[in-house]
């Protein structure tokens, strides 16, 4: 077992923190990304968002370094495989399961950063061709409770993401995510709201977000398209304000997808141009920042 140290925690500049994923340029982590990092705090940006994969402790710890020296936070984004997915039949494979994410955060925790989030309740893109099955979601709260444990120690908030139906069948809507997080009954394993997949699945975005609220710690602002956040015809009215509603201070974090690494683009089936990243993270931000002011949601 790793021994943890707690993580700094510079004062954020709003209420509500804004983050970019860096998936819109790159899966794996490196030298490279440091002038990214280095313009989205230009543009304003409280943090940002890596994805996390069996690249070596030490990519993260040095990434996280860079982040520090800026005055950026940090945040992570994950899936979980067949192979080690918490909701299988199989024992050995829940084993990996909990040995995965226990990876996942040693990983986070080198960088410093507070939240990992993502579909890692189950397999991404695995199904068994039939409902979910009350014993699927105690096998994965029982995996995810374990997880929590080992996040506890390094003060990192495990946040399960709910997917559309094209992607998951475990946890499509906020009303399964939150019966899935109350099984794993852990103070460390909140929940995450994306707007993208609640645009496929929810019936309102009002109702889902308050359905989700009492465990909520993780946003994703992702436009319907992937594209540039207040292109589409996401309802962010309805997000906003009610977000504001029920007192979310969480992560506000753009999730949007591109080409740009075409082997993670070919896994998650991107394959056009949404809208260039960087229209996305300077559009994206000054769309938030719009919306955070119109319903108060800044310091």
């Amino acid at each position: 077992m790793s021994t943890f140290s707690p993580p700094d925690s510079p004062i954020r500049s709003s209420a509500v923190p804004i983050g970019f994923n860096l998936l819109a340029w790159s899966a794996p982590i490196s030298e490279k990304m440091h002038p990214i990092a280095e313009r989205l705090k230009t543009i304003g940006y409280d943090g940002i968002e890596c994805f996390i994969d069996n690249q070596n402790v030490a990519a993260y710890r040095q990434f996280g370094d860079h982040l520090q020296q800026l005055g950026l936070q940090s945040t992570t984004v994950m899936v979980v495989g067949p192979d080690e997915n918490p909701a299988s039949e199989s024992a050995n494979v829940r084993e990996q399961a909990v040995a995965y994410l226990k990876g996942a955060i040693d990983r986070a925790h080198a960088m410093g950063a507070t939240v990992i989030c993502g579909p890692m309740h189950s397999a991404f893109a695995t199904f068994s061709r039939r409902e979910p099955q009350a014993e699927e979601y105690a096998r994965s709260a029982e995996v995810l409770h374990a997880a929590g444990e080992y996040a506890q120690q390094a003060n990192i908030i495990l946040a399960p993401e709910a997917l559309n139906r094209f992607e998951c069948y475990l946890c499509n809507t906020m009303s399964q995510l939150a019966h899935l997080i109350r099984l794993v009954d852990h103070p460390n394993v909140r929940a995450m709201f994306d707007t993208h997949h609640a645009n496929m699945e929810e019936k309102r975005f009002a109702d889902a977000i308050r359905t989700i609220a009492p465990v909520l710690a993780h946003v994703h602002i992702s436009e319907n398209d992937r594209g540039t956040p207040g292109d589409g015809h996401i309802p962010w009215d309805d997000t906003f304000q009610t977000l504001a509603e029920v007192g979310y201070t969480g992560w506000m974090t753009i999730e949007a997808f591109t080409r740009n690494d075409v082997d993670f683009a070919n896994s998650i089936n991107v394959w056009r141009e949404y809208n260039d990243p960087w229209d996305i993270a300077e559009n994206g931000y000054k769309f938030i920042k719009m919306m955070q002011a119109k319903y108060g949601l800044t310091s």
